[in-house]
C-alpha cells in the first residue's frame, strides 16, 4: 500500500512554516517538562488568544455564544479548552485529546538522606521506564513544595547554564561482572534510582555555632537552620552525623525557605536536564525529553487556537496520569471533562442531562498519542508494513491494546472512512499502524475512556523513536503534518451516531 514521505511534497512556503512551528514546539518542550509547567505555559498562551476561565464565567453567570473561547484547569495538572461552534451541542463536538504527563522519577515524601558523605534524594519512578537509561545523565528537579501555611514554592533546578545538575551513579565496568549477567530489567533496581544532591559537609567555626542559638548575622538563615537541626538531632539521639545532609538542608532553606518536613507536601519530579535540540545533519528531527505525549498535545492546542468559525464546537483535552492508567482526579477517568462540558452548555442556555448525553455520544474524537516508529536496528519487533515510519505524517491506529487487542478501543470502519475523506480533501498525509508485532507487546491510551460515552474515537498521533527513553526523537515533518491534520479534523469532522 502506497505511503508518501511528506518531506517530498512540501512547498518552500510550507517548509518555512514547518521550521517556525517546530521552533515554537521546541520552546514549549523546554518550558513544559512537567504537567504543572505545561498547564502554566498553555494558560499563558491561550489567554493571550482570548480564552476565558470557566469558573470565572460561572461566577459572573456570563452567557456564552458562538465563537466564544473557554478553558477550565483542574488541579493545575489537566486542562480542557473549547471554541463554541454554530451547531447545537446535541450534534456533538470535535475533540482532540492528549496527555501531558511523561515517564520520570518522583521524589519520595521522606527523601533526603546521607550515606558515606554523599547526600541523596530517594525517588520512585513514574510510568514505564528502562531504569538503566537514567543513570549518569544530567538530571534536573522540577515541581512544587507546599508549606503548612499554604504558600507554594516552585522549583526548577538544572535547566539554566548556571544551575547545578544532579545524577544517579553507576557501577564502573571494572566491577560489573555480576551486574552484566543480570536481566536488563534488574540491572538497576528501582530503589537504586536515588539522586546524588551533595557531598560537602556542613562546617562552621565552633564559636559561630555557639552564637547560633541567638541571632548571628555572620550566618545565613539556612546555616542557622542547619545548626538548629543539628542540635535537635543531638538532643534526640545523643549523637550527630549527616553533615552533608545538613549542608543541603541549609541551602534549601536559604534558597527556598524549605525545611525538611516540607517534603511531606511536595511534588518534585526528576527529569533529564537540557533543551530540545534539532537532530541529524539535515536537522530533520527533534531530540527531547517528554515528547510522549507533548508532541501530540502541542499541535492539538495550536490547531484549536488557529481555527475559526467552527460549525461543531471544538474541544482540546490535555490530561494527567495517562502513563499510570489515567487514574485519579486529574486523569481521564475522572469526571472533570464531563462536568466542564455540562457547565459550558449551561452557560450557553442549552443544558439538560439528555442533551449532555447526546452531545458526548455524537462527538468525534482523535485520541492523540504517540506511536512506535519503525526502527531498522530493532526490525524484529515490528511488522513493517503495519508499522509507522518517520516522516510519513500522523498515525491512525484502529486499535491499541496488547495481544488479542486487550484493553483497546477499536475504531469503527465508518469513522475511519470519514477521516480518510476529510484528510484527503485537505491534502493531509496520514498512515495506519499498529504498535509492534502481535504478541510482542502493546500499549494503551485515553481512547477507550472517551469511547465509553459512545462517541467515535480513534488513536491518532506522531511516530516516535526511543519512546519512554530520557530523550525521544520525532520527525519535524510529522509534527507539522499532525498540526495540519488536527485543523482539518476540527473544521470538517461531522459524523454522528444518533
Amino acid at each position: 500500500m502506497k505511503r508518501t514521505n511528506v518531506w517530498t511534497k512540501y512547498t518552500a512556503k510550507q517548509l518555512k512554516e514547518l521550521e517556525s512551528f517546530t521552533d515554537s514546539y521546541k520552546a514549549f518542550l523546554d518550558s513544559a517538562k512537567t504537567e504543572r509547567e505545561a498547564i502554566d505555559t498553555i494558560v499563558n498562551e491561550i489567554e493571550e488568544k482570548g480564552y476565558r476561565e470557566l469558573n470565572t464565567l460561572i461566577g459572573t453567570n456570563t452567557k456564552l455564544r458562538k465563537g466564544d473561547k473557554v478553558y477550565s484547569v483542574w488541579m493545575n495538572k489537566s486542562i480542557v479548552m473549547f471554541q463554541i461552534g454554530s451547531e447545537p451541542f446535541e450534534n456533538g463536538m470535535n475533540i482532540l485529546g492528549a496527555h501531558i504527563d511523561s515517564p520520570r522519577m518522583d521524589v519520595k515524601q521522606n527523601p533526603l538522606y546521607e550515606d558515606t558523605n554523599i547526600a541523596y534524594l530517594d525517588t520512585h519512578y513514574y510510568g514505564g521506564i528502562k531504569k538503566y537509561l537514567y543513570v549518569t545523565i544530567p538530571l534536573s528537579i522540577h515541581g512544587v513544595v507546599v508549606k503548612k501555611d499554604g504558600t507554594t514554592v516552585q522549583l526548577n533546578v538544572g535547566e539554566d547554564e548556571d544551575d547545578p545538575v544532579f545524577f544517579i551513579s553507576d557501577l564502573l565496568i571494572h566491577l560489573s561482572a555480576d551486574l552484566m549477567g543480570k536481566k536488563a530489567s534488574n540491572v538497576v533496581e528501582g530503589e537504586a534510582l536515588d539522586l546524588v544532591v551533595g557531598s560537602r559537609p556542613f562546617v562552621i567555626e565552633s564559636d559561630e555555632k555557639k552564637k547560633a542559638d541567638k541571632r548571628n548575622d555572620k550566618l545565613t538563615e539556612g546555616q542557622q537552620y542547619a545548626v538548629s537541626y543539628e542540635k535537635a538531632v543531638k538532643d534526640e539521639s545523643g549523637k550527630v552525623s549527616d553533615a552533608v545532609k545538613r549542608g543541603v538542608l541549609g541551602i534549601l532553606y536559604d534558597l527556598y525557605g524549605i525545611e525538611e518536613e516540607d517534603f511531606l507536601s511536595a511534588e518534585l519530579e526528576i527529569v533529564p536536564a537540557g533543551k530540545a535540540r534539532d537532530a541529524g545533519f539535515d536537522r530533520s528531527m527533534i531530540l527531547a525529553y517528554g515528547q510522549d505525549d507533548r508532541v501530540c498535545a502541542y499541535p492539538s492546542m495550536e490547531a484549536l487556537l488557529d481555527v475559526k468559525n467552527l460549525k461543531r464546537t471544538g474541544c482540546c483535552i490535555l490530561v494527567d496520569k495517562e502513563e499510570i492508567g489515567s487514574v485519579g482526579a486529574t486523569g481521564m477517568q475522572s469526571k472533570f471533562f464531563e462536568n466542564a462540558v455540562a457547565e459550558l452548555m449551561n452557560l450557553c442556555g442549552d443544558y439538560s442531562e439528555l442533551k449532555l448525553r447526546r452531545c458526548l455520544a455524537n462527538s468525534c474524537m482523535l485520541s492523540s498519542d504517540v506511536n512506535a516508529a519503525f526502527d531498522p536496528l530493532y526490525a524484529g519487533q515490528f511488522e513493517k508494513k503495519n508499522a509507522s515510519l518517520l516522516g510519513y505524517g500522523p498515525v491512525f491506529s484502529k486499535f491499541t491494546g496488547s495481544r488479542g487487542k486487550s484493553g483497546s478501543n477499536d475504531a469503527n470502519a465508518e469513522y475511519i472512512a470519514h477521516l480518510r475523506s476529510i484528510f484527503e480533501e485537505d491534502d493531509v498525509e496520514f498512515q495506519m499502524a499498529e504498535l509492534g508485532k502481535v504478541d510482542v507487546g502493546g500499549g494503551g491510551t485515553i481512547a477507550y475512556i472517551l469511547a465509553l460515552y459512545g462517541m467515535n474515537v480513534i488513536d491518532s498521533g506522531v511516530a516516535v523513536l526511543n519512546m519512554h527513553a530520557p530523550y525521544e526523537a520525532t520527525s519535524k515533518a510529522d509534527v507539522y503534518e499532525a498540526y495540519r491534520g488536527y485543523k482539518t479534523f476540527l473544521n470538517k469532522a461531522s459524523l454522528t451516531n444518533m
